[in-house]
């Protein structure tokens, strides 16, 4: 019944793209995203620029699960060279491409096979057949939702993360691989409608697989998905409502967002479906990939079955004339560990240290499908233009774990040196107690010192 309803929206899609148009919904813009680095200077037409970034970080000793690699390097360097351009090939018809060259260097990379890659971000044609009518193809960088923290109607973000120096997750949906497919979009005045398609390409991959020259498409394209949205004006409220298909995984979401006065933009997103959480769906892809055992002691202590799963984020978004943006959000994701499966993880794996490869998997699952691993969390984030003196931009965002108190945090600092130049710093950590999300990592504290050369 579910694959049954897929050609009846590509089918209304084909018949509404026939009819006129108009520009989408402005509102959700006002909403500030962070640059995907300090070396986002905008440009008219392309931007080509190269970035040197420099880290240093330091380790935690003993942890409460012992973590299963070997310590990593305190200090790596990435240099990368940046592209993102677009090309009017006819008047109906455009070429966008956005990629980046990466040389990385550290005492645990090897040389050539992990130190150089490249990454694909986004590479598709745009073709208008009628006015403002687009129907685009390639690889697109597909991004959902109006909250910045945590996007549950961002269905396209799983096994998408590239390298980069903000951890900021606004910043990661900004600057990852884009997803091949075919998407249609018809915008009228007053709404507007969108469906993609992005055909299976190849077989689901390792969590640690992908490097080099390759598209990565075992990440992106591992099977079939269809995403089909509506906007629509409703007085101030400018809501959409998407529906997301995924290998017969069928879920629904729900954008909204409202201006409060002159300074204040309130926002909220939903999704639901029926899904594992995510201890049963890790162990699942584990065992599908063939890195962890069938039957093995994780997978007999969780049902996996699928129950609806609710995702949420609410927030609000401040500016002040000052040109200070602070925006507060919080987070629901149902499939995420609740304080009684944080207290049977630390448990388990100090009970039981042959468990912590496997332990450990679960959470790099979830950092790779960018979900939170906890149910709950609340996100901060500050960002303040011409702090103190003209053209240096300077902000933190916090993401707390409400339950155990620890969290995520990093600071940033970009001063335009000149047109061609910018130099930025980036200082972060994880902090928390030994049994807490974010006390248990092996990283303590990182520095990363960026320069950047545009051309």
């Amino acid at each position: 019944m579910k694959r049954a309803v897929l050609p009846v929206l590509l089918l209304g899609a084909l018949a509404c793209a026939q009819g006129a148009l108009a520009q989408e919904d402005s509102d959700l813009g006002r909403i500030p995203v962070l640059p995907q680095s300090v070396a986002a200077a905008p440009a008219a037409h392309g931007k080509y620029y190269v970035e040197d970034d420099f880290s240093l970080s330091s380790s935690r000793g003993a942890l409460a699960v012992a973590y299963p690699l070997a310590a990593s390097s305190d200090w790596s360097n990435r240099l990368n060279l940046d592209a993102l351009d677009q090309w009017s090939l006819t008047p109906n018809l455009t070429a966008s491409l956005s990629d980046r060259l990466s040389l990385a260097s550290a005492d645990d990379i090897g040389f050539p096979s992990q130190a150089v890659r490249n990454d694909l971000r986004e590479a598709y044609l745009t073709w208008e057949p009628w006015d403002q009518t687009y129907v685009e193809a390639g690889r697109i960088n597909l991004r959902g939702g109006v909250a910045l923290g945590f996007n549950p109607t961002d269905f396209f973000k799983g096994r998408t993360a590239v390298s980069q120096a903000s951890l900021d997750p606004s910043a990661a949906r900004e600057d990852r691989l884009g997803t091949a497919m075919l998407r249609l979009q018809h915008i009228w005045d007053g709404g507007s409608f969108m469906l993609a398609y992005a055909p299976k390409l190849e077989a689901r991959s390792p969590l640690s697989s992908g490097s080099g020259f390759t598209p990565d498409f075992d990440h992106t394209n591992a099977a079939d998905k269809v995403l089909a949205s509506l906007n629509f004006d409703l007085a101030d409220l400018n809501p959409q409502i998407l529906a997301y298909d995924e290998s017969g995984r069928l879920r629904f979401g729900f954008d909204i967002s409202k201006p409060i006065g002159q300074s204040v933009i309130a926002y909220a997103e939903w999704a639901g479906g029926r899904a594992p959480d995510i201890l049963a769906d890790a162990v699942a892809f584990g065992v599908a990939t063939g890195t962890l055992p069938a039957g093995g002691p994780l997978v007999t202590q969780r049902d996996a079955a699928r129950k609806f799963q609710n995702d949420l984020a609410v927030g609000a978004s401040w500016t002040s004339v000052a040109e200070i943006t602070v925006n507060l959000e919080y987070h629901f994701h149902q499939g995420g560990f609740s304080p009684a499966d944080w207290r049977d993880w630390f448990t388990t794996g100090a009970a039981t240290p042959a468990l912590a490869p496997e332990l450990w998997y679960v959470r790099g699952y979830s950092s790779d499908q960018q979900q939170p691993m906890s149910r709950q969390q609340f996100f901060l984030r500050v960002d303040a233009t011409d702090a103190f003196v003209t053209h240096l931009e300077m902000g933190l965002f916090v993401l707390a774990n409400p339950i155990d108190g620890s969290a995520l945090t990093q600071a940033y600092a970009s001063y335009l040196l000149s047109d061609n130049w910018n130099a930025g710093v980036y200082v972060g950590g994880n902090l928390g107690g030994p049994r807490s999300e974010w006390g248990s990592t092996p990283g303590a504290a990182s520095a990363i010192f960026q320069l950047v050369r545009y051309f």
